[in-house]
Protein backbone atom coordinates (compact mmCIF):
# COMPACT_ATOMS: atom_id res chain seq x y z
CA UNK A 1 0.00 0.00 0.00
CA UNK A 2 2.73 2.54 -1.02
CA UNK A 3 1.45 6.76 -1.29
CA UNK A 4 3.71 9.36 -1.65
CA UNK A 5 4.03 12.84 -0.08
CA UNK A 6 2.40 15.75 -1.73
CA UNK A 7 3.25 18.97 0.45
CA UNK A 8 2.52 22.53 -0.46
CA UNK A 9 2.12 21.08 -4.14
CA UNK A 10 5.27 18.82 -4.14
CA UNK A 11 6.37 15.40 -5.23
CA UNK A 12 8.54 14.23 -2.33
CA UNK A 13 10.81 10.99 -3.67
CA UNK A 14 13.34 9.33 -2.28
CA UNK A 15 17.10 8.45 -3.50
CA UNK A 16 19.56 7.54 -1.28
CA UNK A 17 20.49 7.27 2.30
CA UNK A 18 22.62 9.77 3.70
CA UNK A 19 25.84 9.16 5.94
CA UNK A 20 26.37 10.44 9.59
CA UNK A 21 27.62 13.57 9.81
CA UNK A 22 31.23 15.13 11.51
CA UNK A 23 31.22 17.16 14.16
CA UNK A 24 30.12 21.32 13.67
CA UNK A 25 33.45 22.91 11.98
CA UNK A 26 35.00 25.85 13.82
CA UNK A 27 32.72 29.02 12.59
CA UNK A 28 29.31 27.35 13.59
CA UNK A 29 29.86 25.86 16.93
CA UNK A 30 29.48 29.25 18.46
CA UNK A 31 25.73 29.18 17.44
CA UNK A 32 25.40 25.55 17.88
CA UNK A 33 26.57 26.02 21.32
CA UNK A 34 23.65 28.58 22.22
CA UNK A 35 21.10 26.23 20.88
CA UNK A 36 22.58 23.31 22.83
CA UNK A 37 22.41 25.87 25.92
CA UNK A 38 19.11 26.92 25.30
CA UNK A 39 17.61 23.90 24.57
CA UNK A 40 19.31 22.45 28.03
CA UNK A 41 17.53 25.51 29.77
CA UNK A 42 14.39 24.26 28.22
CA UNK A 43 14.01 21.06 29.62
CA UNK A 44 14.79 19.52 26.26
CA UNK A 45 17.34 16.94 27.01
CA UNK A 46 18.08 13.33 25.23
CA UNK A 47 16.48 11.17 27.79
CA UNK A 48 13.06 11.44 28.70
CA UNK A 49 13.28 10.65 32.39
CA UNK A 50 15.31 13.99 32.89
CA UNK A 51 18.25 13.81 35.61
CA UNK A 52 18.83 13.54 39.26
CA UNK A 53 20.46 16.77 40.85
CA UNK A 54 23.75 14.57 40.42
CA UNK A 55 23.71 14.31 37.01
CA UNK A 56 22.73 10.80 37.03
CA UNK A 57 19.59 9.52 34.93
CA UNK A 58 15.73 9.31 35.80
CA UNK A 59 14.24 6.32 34.88
CA UNK A 60 11.37 6.57 31.87
CA UNK A 61 7.71 5.90 32.13
CA UNK A 62 7.22 2.56 30.99
CA UNK A 63 6.54 1.53 27.52
CA UNK A 64 2.65 1.44 27.04
CA UNK A 65 1.35 2.57 23.97
CA UNK A 66 0.98 0.09 20.93
CA UNK A 67 2.47 2.98 18.57
CA UNK A 68 4.41 6.15 18.72
CA UNK A 69 2.81 9.80 18.16
CA UNK A 70 0.79 10.17 14.51
CA UNK A 71 2.02 13.13 13.81
CA UNK A 72 4.03 13.42 10.29
CA UNK A 73 6.08 16.73 10.41
CA UNK A 74 8.48 18.48 7.53
CA UNK A 75 10.81 21.35 7.81
CA UNK A 76 11.31 23.23 4.40
CA UNK A 77 14.06 25.37 4.92
CA UNK A 78 13.40 29.29 3.20
CA UNK A 79 15.97 31.40 1.75
CA UNK A 80 19.65 31.73 3.56
CA UNK A 81 19.70 34.24 6.14
CA UNK A 82 15.78 33.86 6.50
CA UNK A 83 16.61 32.62 9.66
CA UNK A 84 12.83 30.98 8.79
CA UNK A 85 11.67 27.80 7.93
CA UNK A 86 7.74 26.40 6.69
CA UNK A 87 6.91 23.32 8.60
CA UNK A 88 4.03 21.25 7.12
CA UNK A 89 2.10 19.54 10.03
CA UNK A 90 -0.42 16.74 10.07
CA UNK A 91 -1.65 15.94 13.40
CA UNK A 92 -4.60 13.61 14.75
CA UNK A 93 -6.85 14.44 17.85
CA UNK A 94 -8.35 11.10 19.38
CA UNK A 95 -10.21 11.78 22.19
CA UNK A 96 -14.02 11.69 21.64
CA UNK A 97 -16.00 14.80 21.60
CA UNK A 98 -13.00 17.02 21.44
CA UNK A 99 -14.38 19.81 19.10
CA UNK A 100 -10.70 22.06 18.49
CA UNK A 101 -6.91 20.83 18.09
CA UNK A 102 -4.12 22.92 19.81
CA UNK A 103 -0.86 22.71 18.13
CA UNK A 104 1.70 25.42 20.33
CA UNK A 105 4.31 27.06 18.74
CA UNK A 106 7.49 25.99 20.60
CA UNK A 107 9.08 29.28 22.77
CA UNK A 108 11.54 31.82 20.80
CA UNK A 109 10.26 30.65 17.24
CA UNK A 110 8.09 33.35 15.90
CA UNK A 111 5.27 32.02 13.78
CA UNK A 112 3.24 33.57 10.47
CA UNK A 113 1.96 32.42 7.51
CA UNK A 114 -0.26 29.57 9.31
CA UNK A 115 -3.08 28.15 6.97
CA UNK A 116 -5.15 25.03 8.19
CA UNK A 117 -7.33 22.55 6.11
CA UNK A 118 -9.53 19.73 6.79
CA UNK A 119 -7.30 16.52 5.40
CA UNK A 120 -10.77 14.89 3.97
CA UNK A 121 -11.87 17.45 2.26
CA UNK A 122 -9.53 20.05 1.46
CA UNK A 123 -11.48 23.32 2.85
CA UNK A 124 -10.22 25.81 4.96
CA UNK A 125 -10.83 25.58 8.55
CA UNK A 126 -10.85 28.57 11.00
CA UNK A 127 -8.60 29.00 13.65
CA UNK A 128 -6.96 31.49 16.27
CA UNK A 129 -3.30 32.16 17.18
CA UNK A 130 -2.76 34.02 20.05
CA UNK A 131 -0.14 33.53 23.22
CA UNK A 132 -0.47 30.78 25.61
CA UNK A 133 -0.48 31.35 29.39
CA UNK A 134 1.43 34.52 30.82
CA UNK A 135 4.56 33.75 28.20
CA UNK A 136 4.75 36.23 25.27
CA UNK A 137 6.97 33.64 23.64
CA UNK A 138 4.18 31.02 23.85
CA UNK A 139 1.57 31.12 21.00
CA UNK A 140 -0.84 28.21 20.23
CA UNK A 141 -2.64 27.11 17.08
CA UNK A 142 -6.60 26.68 18.19
CA UNK A 143 -7.91 24.68 14.88
CA UNK A 144 -11.72 24.48 14.57
CA UNK A 145 -12.26 20.23 13.75
CA UNK A 146 -14.76 20.28 11.04
CA UNK A 147 -16.85 17.98 13.08
CA UNK A 148 -16.76 16.80 16.52
CA UNK A 149 -14.56 13.78 17.08
CA UNK A 150 -16.92 10.41 16.83
CA UNK A 151 -16.74 8.10 19.44
CA UNK A 152 -14.58 5.37 17.39
CA UNK A 153 -13.21 8.60 15.16
CA UNK A 154 -9.96 10.63 14.79
CA UNK A 155 -9.72 14.18 14.59
CA UNK A 156 -7.07 15.22 11.87
CA UNK A 157 -6.02 18.89 10.63
CA UNK A 158 -3.29 19.90 7.50
CA UNK A 159 -0.96 22.51 9.24
CA UNK A 160 1.36 24.85 7.12
CA UNK A 161 3.09 27.63 9.11
CA UNK A 162 6.45 29.49 9.01
CA UNK A 163 9.00 29.81 11.80
CA UNK A 164 11.32 32.01 12.25
CA UNK A 165 14.08 30.92 14.78
CA UNK A 166 17.87 32.14 14.51
CA UNK A 167 18.61 29.53 17.23
CA UNK A 168 17.56 27.06 14.71
CA UNK A 169 18.73 28.19 11.53
CA UNK A 170 22.13 30.28 11.03
CA UNK A 171 24.43 30.89 8.57
CA UNK A 172 28.11 29.96 8.54
CA UNK A 173 29.68 31.73 5.92
CA UNK A 174 28.05 31.12 2.66
CA UNK A 175 26.98 27.62 4.29
CA UNK A 176 23.89 27.03 6.26
CA UNK A 177 23.04 25.27 9.50
CA UNK A 178 20.08 23.99 11.03
CA UNK A 179 19.59 22.69 14.61
CA UNK A 180 16.75 21.10 16.14
CA UNK A 181 15.65 19.13 18.87
CA UNK A 182 12.77 16.96 17.14
CA UNK A 183 10.35 15.00 18.78
CA UNK A 184 7.68 13.84 16.40
CA UNK A 185 7.47 10.34 14.38
CA UNK A 186 7.59 10.81 11.39
CA UNK A 187 9.98 13.53 9.89
CA UNK A 188 11.64 15.52 6.60
CA UNK A 189 14.19 18.55 6.64
CA UNK A 190 13.86 19.83 3.30
CA UNK A 191 17.18 22.08 2.05
CA UNK A 192 16.51 25.27 -0.05
CA UNK A 193 17.24 24.82 -3.58
CA UNK A 194 20.71 24.91 -4.42
CA UNK A 195 22.01 23.66 -0.88
CA UNK A 196 23.98 20.26 -0.79
CA UNK A 197 24.08 18.31 2.42
CA UNK A 198 27.59 18.06 3.61
CA UNK A 199 26.74 16.53 6.99
CA UNK A 200 23.67 15.03 8.92
CA UNK A 201 23.72 13.12 11.88
CA UNK A 202 20.86 11.40 11.22
CA UNK A 203 20.32 8.24 9.37
CA UNK A 204 17.75 8.91 6.79
CA UNK A 205 16.32 8.36 3.05
CA UNK A 206 17.74 11.39 0.80
CA UNK A 207 14.96 12.88 -1.07
CA UNK A 208 14.93 15.31 -4.90
CA UNK A 209 11.55 17.41 -4.54
CA UNK A 210 9.99 17.68 -7.72
CA UNK A 211 11.70 21.38 -8.23
CA UNK A 212 15.00 19.80 -7.26
CA UNK A 213 15.44 20.75 -3.69
CA UNK A 214 17.00 17.81 -1.22
CA UNK A 215 15.40 16.25 1.38
CA UNK A 216 16.08 14.17 4.25
CA UNK A 217 13.22 11.64 5.57
CA UNK A 218 13.48 9.16 8.43
CA UNK A 219 12.00 8.44 11.52
CA UNK A 220 12.45 8.56 15.16
CA UNK A 221 11.01 5.13 16.87
CA UNK A 222 11.27 6.30 20.35
CA UNK A 223 8.95 9.90 19.42
CA UNK A 224 10.94 11.41 22.27
CA UNK A 225 13.59 14.15 21.59
CA UNK A 226 15.96 13.62 18.66
CA UNK A 227 18.70 16.85 18.27
CA UNK A 228 19.06 16.69 14.41
CA UNK A 229 22.04 19.64 12.89
CA UNK A 230 22.32 19.77 9.53
CA UNK A 231 25.20 21.84 7.67
CA UNK A 232 24.60 22.39 3.66
CA UNK A 233 26.73 24.41 1.38
CA UNK A 234 25.47 26.18 -2.30
CA UNK A 235 26.20 23.82 -5.43
CA UNK A 236 25.85 24.17 -9.06
CA UNK A 237 24.41 20.70 -9.14
CA UNK A 238 21.28 20.29 -10.54
CA UNK A 239 19.22 16.93 -8.93
CA UNK A 240 17.49 15.18 -10.75
CA UNK A 241 14.01 14.04 -9.32
CA UNK A 242 13.19 10.23 -8.75
CA UNK A 243 10.08 8.50 -8.45
CA UNK A 244 10.08 6.27 -5.31
CA UNK A 245 7.62 6.60 -2.44
CA UNK A 246 9.11 8.66 0.75
CA UNK A 247 8.11 5.69 3.39
CA UNK A 248 8.47 7.65 6.45
CA UNK A 249 5.11 9.83 5.15
CA UNK A 250 3.29 7.08 4.95
CA UNK A 251 1.09 6.73 8.57
CA UNK A 252 0.37 2.61 7.79
CA UNK A 253 0.35 1.35 11.36
CA UNK A 254 -0.42 -2.38 11.65
CA UNK A 255 -2.05 -4.61 15.15
CA UNK A 256 -1.62 -8.36 15.21
CA UNK A 257 -3.59 -9.39 18.21
CA UNK A 258 -2.70 -12.71 19.07
CA UNK A 259 -5.18 -15.13 20.45
CA UNK A 260 -4.16 -18.55 21.48
CA UNK A 261 -1.39 -19.82 19.96
CA UNK A 262 -3.07 -23.21 19.73
CA UNK A 263 -5.64 -21.33 17.63
CA UNK A 264 -3.30 -19.91 15.49
CA UNK A 265 -5.87 -17.14 15.02
CA UNK A 266 -5.66 -13.34 15.60
CA UNK A 267 -7.50 -9.81 14.89
CA UNK A 268 -5.46 -8.09 13.12
CA UNK A 269 -6.16 -3.91 12.64
CA UNK A 270 -5.20 -1.96 9.83
CA UNK A 271 -5.09 2.21 10.19
CA UNK A 272 -3.68 3.92 7.33
CA UNK A 273 -4.53 7.47 5.28
CA UNK A 274 -4.67 7.22 1.37
CA UNK A 275 -3.62 10.03 -0.80
CA UNK A 276 -4.75 8.63 -4.66
CA UNK A 277 -7.02 10.47 -6.26
CA UNK A 278 -10.81 9.15 -6.72
CA UNK A 279 -14.15 8.35 -5.70
CA UNK A 280 -13.17 5.29 -3.87
CA UNK A 281 -10.16 3.50 -2.26
CA UNK A 282 -8.62 0.46 -3.10
CA UNK A 283 -7.86 -1.57 0.07
CA UNK A 284 -4.52 -3.22 -1.07
CA UNK A 285 -3.37 -4.69 1.82
CA UNK A 286 -5.96 -7.49 1.51
CA UNK A 287 -3.76 -8.57 -0.95
CA UNK A 288 -1.31 -10.28 1.37
CA UNK A 289 -3.83 -10.00 4.30
CA UNK A 290 -6.51 -12.79 4.22
CA UNK A 291 -8.79 -11.00 6.76
CA UNK A 292 -12.72 -12.63 7.21
CA UNK A 293 -15.36 -10.84 9.20
CA UNK A 294 -14.11 -7.36 7.69
CA UNK A 295 -14.88 -4.30 8.63
CA UNK A 296 -13.82 -0.65 7.29
CA UNK A 297 -14.32 2.35 8.83
CA UNK A 298 -14.02 5.81 7.73
CA UNK A 299 -12.23 7.42 10.81
CA UNK A 300 -13.42 10.99 10.12
CA UNK A 301 -16.69 9.91 10.39
CA UNK A 302 -16.32 6.60 12.21
CA UNK A 303 -18.45 5.53 9.51
CA UNK A 304 -18.81 2.10 8.11
CA UNK A 305 -17.74 1.52 4.98
CA UNK A 306 -19.41 -1.27 2.58
CA UNK A 307 -16.32 -3.29 0.55
CA UNK A 308 -16.78 -4.14 -2.70
CA UNK A 309 -14.88 -6.70 -5.22
CA UNK A 310 -14.02 -5.80 -8.67
CA UNK A 311 -11.41 -6.71 -11.06
CA UNK A 312 -9.20 -8.31 -8.40
CA UNK A 313 -9.23 -5.62 -5.89
CA UNK A 314 -11.18 -5.10 -3.28
CA UNK A 315 -12.57 -0.94 -2.57
CA UNK A 316 -14.74 1.33 -1.00
CA UNK A 317 -16.58 4.13 -2.06
CA UNK A 318 -15.90 7.28 -0.35
CA UNK A 319 -17.67 9.78 0.88
CA UNK A 320 -16.10 12.69 0.00
CA UNK A 321 -14.07 12.11 -3.54
CA UNK A 322 -9.97 12.82 -3.34
CA UNK A 323 -9.64 15.67 -5.52
CA UNK A 324 -6.41 17.41 -5.06
CA UNK A 325 -3.51 16.93 -2.69
CA UNK A 326 -4.30 18.07 0.68
CA UNK A 327 -6.91 15.52 0.81
CA UNK A 328 -6.92 11.63 2.22
CA UNK A 329 -8.93 9.37 3.67
CA UNK A 330 -8.40 8.42 6.97
CA UNK A 331 -9.43 4.22 6.99
CA UNK A 332 -9.10 1.49 9.63
CA UNK A 333 -9.70 -1.74 8.64
CA UNK A 334 -9.98 -4.64 11.08
CA UNK A 335 -10.72 -8.40 10.46
CA UNK A 336 -9.74 -12.00 11.62
CA UNK A 337 -6.62 -14.17 10.39
CA UNK A 338 -5.90 -17.70 11.17
CA UNK A 339 -2.10 -17.79 9.80
CA UNK A 340 0.25 -21.31 10.23
CA UNK A 341 3.04 -19.35 10.54
CA UNK A 342 1.52 -18.70 14.51
CA UNK A 343 1.55 -21.77 16.37
CA UNK A 344 3.22 -23.60 19.92
CA UNK A 345 6.74 -25.57 19.00
CA UNK A 346 7.75 -27.19 21.79
CA UNK A 347 5.57 -25.61 24.73
CA UNK A 348 6.73 -22.61 22.47
CA UNK A 349 4.53 -19.74 21.20
CA UNK A 350 6.16 -19.16 17.91
CA UNK A 351 5.15 -16.02 15.04
CA UNK A 352 6.97 -15.88 12.05
CA UNK A 353 5.28 -13.88 9.57
CA UNK A 354 5.95 -11.35 6.94
CA UNK A 355 5.34 -8.03 8.02
CA UNK A 356 4.47 -5.13 5.37
CA UNK A 357 4.64 -1.11 6.14
CA UNK A 358 6.36 1.15 8.32
CA UNK A 359 4.95 -0.08 11.75
CA UNK A 360 3.58 -3.52 13.04
CA UNK A 361 2.84 -4.16 16.68
CA UNK A 362 2.40 -7.84 17.98
CA UNK A 363 -0.08 -7.95 20.80
CA UNK A 364 0.66 -11.44 22.73
CA UNK A 365 -1.65 -13.30 24.21
CA UNK A 366 -2.23 -13.08 28.16
CA UNK A 367 0.62 -14.90 30.24
CA UNK A 368 3.09 -15.01 27.67
CA UNK A 369 6.40 -13.19 28.35
CA UNK A 370 8.78 -11.89 25.09
CA UNK A 371 11.62 -14.23 25.06
CA UNK A 372 13.14 -13.36 20.95
CA UNK A 373 12.68 -11.06 18.35
CA UNK A 374 14.40 -11.83 15.46
CA UNK A 375 14.37 -7.65 14.53
CA UNK A 376 15.30 -4.71 15.91
CA UNK A 377 12.17 -3.90 18.43
CA UNK A 378 10.52 -2.20 21.43
CA UNK A 379 8.90 -3.75 24.14
CA UNK A 380 5.81 -2.65 25.78
CA UNK A 381 3.13 -3.82 28.18
CA UNK A 382 -0.21 -2.77 27.81
CA UNK A 383 -1.74 -0.99 30.30
CA UNK A 384 -5.29 -1.53 30.58
CA UNK A 385 -4.69 -5.48 30.34
CA UNK A 386 -1.30 -6.19 31.12
CA UNK A 387 -0.28 -8.44 28.11
CA UNK A 388 3.08 -7.71 26.57
CA UNK A 389 3.79 -6.15 23.26
CA UNK A 390 7.04 -5.85 20.47
CA UNK A 391 6.58 -2.60 18.42
CA UNK A 392 8.44 -3.05 15.30
CA UNK A 393 9.71 -0.45 13.05
CA UNK A 394 10.46 -0.59 9.64
CA UNK A 395 13.71 1.79 8.48
CA UNK A 396 14.53 0.42 5.46
CA UNK A 397 13.02 1.19 2.23
CA UNK A 398 12.15 -2.63 1.38
CA UNK A 399 8.41 -2.55 2.07
CA UNK A 400 8.28 -6.18 3.49
CA UNK A 401 10.49 -8.05 5.77
CA UNK A 402 10.48 -11.85 7.64
CA UNK A 403 10.27 -11.45 11.30
CA UNK A 404 10.16 -14.40 14.23
CA UNK A 405 9.48 -13.80 17.80
CA UNK A 406 9.09 -16.12 20.50
CA UNK A 407 7.40 -16.34 23.96
CA UNK A 408 7.59 -18.63 27.35
CA UNK A 409 4.29 -19.07 29.23
CA UNK A 410 4.37 -17.84 32.55
CA UNK A 411 4.32 -19.82 35.67
CA UNK A 412 0.85 -20.55 36.38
Amino acid sequence: MKRVLLAGGLLLVPLLVITQGTRADQGARGGLAEARVDQAARGGGQFPGGTNADGSLRPSAPVSRLFTQDAYTEYALLEPGSESFRITFLPEEPRAGATELVNATRGGSEGSGIEVYDPRTGNPLKFTYEQAGNDPESHAIRATLPMPVPEGGVGRVLIYKTYKDPRTYMMNGKDIVWVRSLSGYRLGVVLPKGFAFTSSNVAAQMTTTADGRLKLAFANPSGQANPVTIHARPTAAAFTPARFDDMFFDDIKTTYDLDTPESGRMTVEQIYSDYRKGPRARLDSLSYLALRDLTVVDLDTARVLTPVKERGGTYVKLDVPIVDERQSAHLKITGTLTAPGYTVVRGELVFQRVLKGLRNTVLLPKGWEVSGVSESATIGTERSSGRTFVSLINLNAANSYRVTIRAARAAR
